[in-house]
């Protein structure tokens, strides 16, 4: 069967966003898409059998297996209480700070990002622990809400993160490269965050509670939970990074040996007990299943959009157009903020990267500096709405008189500093190249 790019491309793009606005899963959304193309591009039957090997295999390769380890050791932290003991830890340093809470939510959330690759579990467990206990000391929903689902998406950028291994893969750049290039941005939002909480507390009477100070301890009290805990998980941080850095190990080996390192530690506290850990274990399979569930089916959807036609006419009409590299990359950027309001991070991944690879290799673009810009744009998908997933996390473990309104509203501040962030590394592009270069 043989159709107009266009027509195919609509059939494609289309048949997927319906079936995802009528509810089903984003997986089965692309398999069901997937089968019926297949059915009509590829000569029947004997085309879904050729689609379905060629599927298969783009799962059966190492460089996927550091998603499960990444998201294996986030689960151990949240499964076990330790992520709790992290928070405890900074709550004793951070002491007489304006917004005390806040600031240290977002400083606990950046702690957890470098020893948790699930974005999802960090907002929920800080929304569940922190949130309730700033509204009820009369902090204003913006800085109650708003750090939590902002340092919830902090948590994509920096290693280890699923999602950087997920696009990494799809998009055939490099995942180490990808891992070290979020870690500069993913610092400079959370400095950023620190410095507006900060000065809304100051400048704006009544945002926070005037005498939040915490317990205050001294001497080695003070810093025994620190130096107890928060020290400690953080060296799995720079396991996984030093091992990589070095070259003494891939991705994948340096995500075995976080997750060894996150398990033994666990034990080493006694947290570990066989019921948290068959809870860590199940949960890791669920998430990694289908993670790559989805790679299954968007790997298929690329092999359809290639043969159809559809990717081969819309790089050319877009060759006509003679745009500049920058016009580009700005099209794609646009692009990205607007389907980041409406779909997911990974069906963003799906929808664009096939049309977008080509497009920034054919520019010479830098893919790495592409690859941050791509993330951060993902970031802000996840915190604006009307369908931030980040939005609707906090929503469901923040106390029952919030609304989903003021859920928005509270997310609102950091969207705007995220989006100065996005502008800064596309004039900028030291931000988000620097460190992959420096370390080789």
């Amino acid at each position: 069967m043989t159709l107009d790019w266009t027509l195919s491309l609509s059939f494609l793009l289309g048949g997927v966003i319906l079936l995802m606005m009528m509810g089903l899963p984003v997986a089965l959304s692309f398999l069901v898409t997937n089968v019926v193309a297949a059915f009509c591009f590829m000569g029947g039957l004997a085309g879904v059998d050729q689609l379905a090997r060629n599927s298969i295999t783009s799962v059966i390769t190492f460089s996927l297996t550091p998603i499960p380890l990444f998201i294996l050791m986030g689960e151990v932290l949240f499964q076990t209480g330790l992520a709790i003991k992290v928070i405890e830890g900074f709550d004793r340093l951070i002491h007489r700070v304006p917004a005390r809470l806040p600031v240290v939510s977002v400083v606990a959330g950046t702690a957890f990002s470098a020893i948790s690759g699930s974005t999802i579990a960090t907002t929920a467990m800080l929304g569940r622990s922190m949130t309730p206990v700033m509204l009820e000391k009369q902090y204003h929903p913006t800085l109650a809400m708003g750090p939590v689902i902002a340092i919830g998406g902090v948590d994509m950028l920096i290693p280890p993160s699923a999602l950087i291994v997920l696009f990494g893969s799809l998009s055939n750049i490099s995942i180490t490269k990808l891992l070290f290039a979020g870690i500069v941005p993913g610092v400079l939002l959370a400095v950023a965050f620190v410095a507006y909480i900060v000065l809304k507390a100051v400048l704006v009477p009544g945002s926070a509670p005037a005498n939040d100070e915490g317990t205050s301890y001294h001497g080695w009290e003070k810093w025994r939970p620190f130096v107890q805990y928060v020290l400690p998980l953080i060296s799995i941080f720079f396991v996984v990074i030093g091992a990589m850095s070095t070259g003494i190990s891939t991705p994948t080996e340096a995500a075995a040996l976080g997750a060894a390192a996150t398990v033994i530690l666990a034990a080493c506290y006694r947290a570990l007990s066989w019921k948290s850990f068959v809870a860590a274990l199940k949960s890791t399979v669920n998430v990694s299943c289908i993670v790559l569930f989805i790679i299954v089916g968007a790997t298929a959807f690329s092999q359809l959009l290639g043969f159809s036609g559809a990717t081969n006419g819309f790089l050319a009409a877009i060759g006509q157009l003679n745009l500049s590299p920058t016009a580009l990359m700005v099209s794609m950027i646009l692009i990205l903020l607007v389907l980041g309001c409406f779909v997911d991070q990974v069906s963003m991944m799906l929808l664009t990267l096939p049309f977008f690879m080509p497009l920034v290799t054919g520019a010479g673009i830098d893919p790495i500096w592409f690859g941050v810009l791509f993330l951060i744009a993902m970031q802000l998908g996840l915190m604006t709405p009307p369908f931030g997933l980040l939005l609707f996390t906090m929503k469901s473990v923040a106390p029952s008189h919030i609304t989903i309104g003021q859920v928005f509203a509270s997310a609102m501040p950091f969207v705007v500093i995220s989006m100065l962030m996005l502008v800064a590394v596309f004039f900028f592009r030291p931000i988000a190249t620097w460190l992959p270069m420096l370390l080789g």
